[in-house]
């Protein structure tokens, strides 16, 4: 049995506790608002994220992050990635001993283009963290609390850190593997959020199975393209943070992305999408972040740049698909790799 705090109480930060305490870890569930922790200790539920859902009696929450800091050796980072610097920056003063760190959250930041891991390196001491893994992949935390087989990566420059995090979140329903390739791992899972919110996009403007396949395929090259000059192993994304965590990304019920995409297919500002969802959604965020880095790496991702032209710069989307339509001939395989 290890001592775990997950920090952040939101669908995805429960549904990991769910899995640790039900493997018989001493999990601690850190929750920003003291109502929503008391429900946690007192009803086993956390309605507003998980409704219809019971949670294990030996899971624990608390609001005090001092408490859920100094609990565990293993900390879980599970808040979304505009929250990661000041909550790492609380932490790296909270922390006494050197701690485990896993990060579940997908995203980079806009302008200074470091990926999660990189911000918490900058945030922690590095006296106070003995490593620092991604955990990945398509997974809905929806379905992991009905245990419904799943699979994810653990991703870290420490090999023994990420077969210690397999062996943490392991059991019959929840299935992992690891990975050394780090940048890769965090590259697609923040990624895909971009090629999700396109692909909602185009179901909402009504187009059919031919262009998401289409759109899901282009935006695995691109993906694949600015990974690769990043220095990224491009294998990376054939895999479960890659192709796998796209494919569930662009087409379930479940993703806020693709939600967010269909709406604003079906005609609604971003301001209202956002103000409607109550949620987070990391793509818009993240594509942001990933036009700036085509720039930056001098990579085509036409998709990308599309998106943030819906986004930032009031196209139409229809307009938008219609320009990616009429874009010059390419070769395929060539393109995928080179252009």
């Amino acid at each position: 049995m290890e001592r775990i705090s997950v920090i952040g109480a939101g669908s995805w930060g429960t549904a990991i506790a769910f899995v640790l305490a039900e493997n018989g870890h001493d999990c601690l569930l850190w929750a920003r608002r003291n109502e929503q922790a008391a429900e946690i200790n007192e009803q086993h539920t956390n309605a507003n994220y998980l409704p219809d859902v019971s949670l294990p009696a030996n899971l624990k929450a608390t609001s005090d992050l001092k408490a859920a800091v100094q609990h565990a050796d293993n900390i879980v980072i599970a808040v979304p990635t505009k929250a990661i610097r000041e909550l790492c920056a609380e932490i790296n003063e909270l922390a006494g001993n050197a701690k485990l760190f896993i990060h579940v959250s997908k995203g980079i930041e806009p302008d200074t283009l470091k990926r999660i891991s990189e911000m918490m390196e900058e945030e922690i001491s590095s006296v106070k963290r003995t490593a620092i893994v991604a955990l990945s992949g398509p997974s809905h935390a929806e379905e992991v609390v009905h245990r419904h087989p799943t699979t994810v990566t653990a991703a870290s420059f420490n090999k023994e850190a990420a077969e210690n995090v397999q062996d943490l979140f392991m059991n019959q329903y929840f299935r992992v593997y690891t990975n050394d390739d780090l940048v890769g791992v965090e590259l697609g899972a923040a990624l895909k959020n971009v090629i999700a919110l396109a692909a909602g996009i185009t179901d909402g403007i009504g187009y059919g199975d031919n262009a998401k396949a289409a759109l899901i395929t282009r935006g695995l090259a691109e993906i694949t393209r600015l990974g690769m000059k990043m220095g990224a192993n491009p294998l990376t994304f054939s895999g479960l943070t890659g192709l796998g965590d796209l494919i569930v990304t662009c087409t379930s019920v479940h993703s806020r992305n693709w939600k967010a995409g269909n709406l604003l297919g079906q005609g609604k500002s971003l301001d209202e999408v956002i103000s409607g969802m109550g949620m987070v959604i990391e793509g818009v965020r993240t594509t942001k972040a990933a036009y700036q880095l085509s720039k930056r790496y001098d990579v085509s991702m036409p998709l990308t740049e599309a998106l943030y032209s819906v986004l930032f710069d009031n196209v139409a989307p229809k307009e938008a698909v219609d320009q990616l339509m009429s874009r010059m001939k390419k070769q395929e395989i060539e393109d995928i790799f080179f252009k």
